[in-house]
């Protein structure tokens, strides 16, 4: 029963996460969005017993995801003032409720309850000692692939965010600030 009610909340929020970051227009509301989304993928293998892997979803692709936030928050104008619309406050309020009650659930379910098993049990040697040793012998090629190409990434999004600056918003003024902000509104206007 506990199983089933924390995969339905987890799918769910997932699915939401996901949701959100695929309709949203603000790319830092999509970015943290994505981030929520593959934290709550690792509660899927925290309720599988998986812990190992539920610890590496959560370093490995949120901090990939966070690493994305940190590239979007180089290349995005914040100088520019960005417009929220406000939606129902009883219908936010609403959902948050439910989800803390939900949530509460979930995490009191194991303590009250004696007769809660995992139906796949772990075997002896153990999830991380299986892992490492298929990820070190089979995979061990494509996981150095994949952190050289994510070290390429990173250098080149600092390389490509360096070029597109063309002057330090922390040394400019308050006034040069709002100067620059009315130029690109009547570059804007004369498109």
């Amino acid at each position: 029963m506990f199983e089933a009610i924390a995969f339905y909340l987890f799918a769910f929020l997932t699915i939401a996460m996901f949701y959100i970051t695929v309709t949203t227009s603000q790319a830092l509301y999509a970015l943290t969005a994505l981030a929520a989304g593959m934290i709550f993928i690792s509660a899927f293998f925290f309720i599988l017993g998986a812990d190992f892997l539920g610890a590496v979803q959560i370093v490995v692709y949120s901090g990939a995801v966070m690493a994305l936030y940190s590239f979007g928050m180089m290349f995005f104008d914040t100088t520019r003032e960005v417009k929220e619309k406000q939606g129902n406050k009883y219908i936010v309020v609403g959902l948050a409720t439910v989800a803390a009650v939900l949530v509460v659930l979930i995490f009191s379910a194991p303590i009250l309850s004696d007769n809660i098993i995992a139906l796949y049990p772990i075997g002896e040697a153990g999830n991380t000692q299986e892992v490492g040793v298929v990820l070190f012998t089979k995979y061990l090629v494509p996981f150095e692939v994949a952190a050289i190409m994510l070290l390429v990434a990173m250098i080149s999004g600092i390389v490509l965010a360096g070029k597109k600056m063309d002057a330090s918003l922390t040394l400019m003024t308050e006034k040069e600030i709002q100067d620059m902000r009315k130029e690109k509104k009547s570059k804007k206007a004369l498109l």
